[in-house]
């Protein structure tokens, strides 16, 4: 019997809360499928929508969604004079609105299980459902949702101080906390007076090394987005001159003859990194990077800024191997400042290097990670005190990752174990030619 079964024998039942996009809140997705197959509970969650959660989530039967209707965007672009009004209505409607659910749209749970950030309202809501209907309040220690409002505000804000003061006092009344590091539950035992286990992200059994098989359909379903390039042409594409025709039995990466599928000699090295797009991840070290590995690579080469880019894809396309390979950045993920790194994007010119930006289905997206070469992780988390879920999905897929140096982030990334850590673009530039050299 597990431990929210009545005495009757009743199926327990649990409602997981995240005020966020449940399809970009993979953690919690993991939670509620644990949940419903190890603990045989039923479990509702109440997210937001947006992006569509993996096919096990949706497809389960004892697991409930119950989306709630997104804060409305046209709010987003009032002039900063409302900026205050906003700070203080925004949280009003969601709490009301986060009562409703957790209080009548959904079945008396046993317990609630709540993401933190964001704090406010949703520790306030959940706890007081929680009374209401006599049920165990669990928060799980994501990052402190202070830090992250003082990214845009501040430090010094009295809505920070505010914020974190709440944060505080209803985290302080949780029936039981999880944390996702060490660092995290040493800060909240000294420092906030609450006591949480640790529970390391681990990724689920969709996370796996990808067939080759699996690859060549993964890159045939992608092919028209990988030959698309950001600007007018690039080593993947090819300008003018084009980079050969291509059969539809071939892909940028692998060839199939018959039953038998092949990767291509001559093909770019494939590098994934996902992200958020948002102030906590500078992109721009990773486009710094990317610059370096062109240079050092025409430089070790004895190639001149003279030389023709056009006529060397060609000679790529034509089959010639270099001791360095070209480097196609897959960079996933939606956030606000993706349209301005694009932009920057298209201004590079880089003889060597290419980058995609797209969005990918919870089902592809560990088909790609499976598929490259190496990862790269910008996370440098506003606490310092969390880690990046994307990293542990990559080294589930067996996937080597070089990631932000930070003050945590040696409880995940063991260096020349299972990754690298780096700390300026020079360095980064540095791993990106030994890792990807042939």
């Amino acid at each position: 019997m597990n431990d929210y079964e009545g005495q009757n024998g009743k199926r327990g039942r649990a409602c997981v809360v995240v005020l966020g996009d449940l399809g970009r809140s993979p953690r919690m997705q993991y939670h509620a499928l644990s949940l419903a197959r190890q603990a045989s509970l039923e479990v509702d969650i109440i997210a937001y929508g947006g992006s569509e959660p993996h096919i096990a989530v949706l497809s389960h039967p004892s697991i409930h969604i119950h989306t709630m209707t997104q804060w409305p965007k046209i709010f987003q672009g009032l002039p900063r004079i409302f900026r205050p009004i906003m700070l203080l209505l925004k949280p009003i409607i969601q709490f009301f609105m986060l009562l409703w659910f957790l209080c009548l749209k959904i079945p008396s749970p046993d317990v609630f299980i709540v993401q933190n950030p964001p704090s406010v309202p949703t520790l306030v809501a959940v706890r007081w459902a929680s009374s209401l209907r006599n049920s165990a309040f669990i928060i799980d220690w994501h990052n402190f949702g202070y830090t992250l409002l003082g990214l845009s505000l501040g430090r010094n804000s009295r809505f920070v101080s505010v914020y974190r003061w709440i944060e505080n006092r209803y985290g302080k009344m949780a029936d039981g906390s999880l944390c996702v590091t060490k660092a995290m539950q040493h800060e909240l035992a000294q420092n906030w007076g609450i006591n949480a286990t640790v529970l390391y992200d681990q990724p689920p059994e969709f996370f796996h090394p990808t067939s080759l098989e699996e690859k060549h359909k993964l890159f045939c379903r992608l092919d028209k987005d990988l030959r698309q390039p950001l600007g007018s042409g690039d080593c993947v594409s090819g300008g003018s001159l084009g980079m050969g025709n291509y059969e539809l039995n071939e892909t940028l990466f692998t060839t199939q003859v018959g039953t038998d599928i092949f990767l291509k000699p001559n093909r770019a090295a494939l590098v994934v990194s996902s992200t958020s797009w948002t102030p906590d991840e500078d992109f721009s070290i990773l486009l710094e990077a990317a610059v370096m590995y062109d240079r050092r690579v025409a430089a070790v080469l004895n190639e001149d800024d003279s030389t023709n880019e056009e006529f060397l894809w060609k000679a790529i396309s034509d089959g010639k191997q270099y001791v360095y390979p070209r480097l196609l950045f897959i960079i996933t993920g939606k956030g606000p400042e993706k349209e301005k790194y694009e932009e920057k994007i298209r201004r590079l010119h880089l003889k060597r290097v290419a980058f995609r930006t797209m969005w990918l289905s919870a089902e592809d997206y560990p088909l790609l990670l499976g598929s490259a070469d190496l990862g790269v992780c910008l996370h440098t988390s506003s606490s310092g005190l969390d880690l990046p879920m994307k990293v542990v999905d990559m080294f589930g897929c067996g996937l080597p990752a070089c990631a932000v140096s930070y003050s945590c982030i040696e409880e995940l990334v063991k260096v020349k174990k299972n990754g690298l850590l780096f700390s300026t673009s020079s360095e980064l530039a540095d791993e990106l030619m030994m890792v990807v050299m042939l």
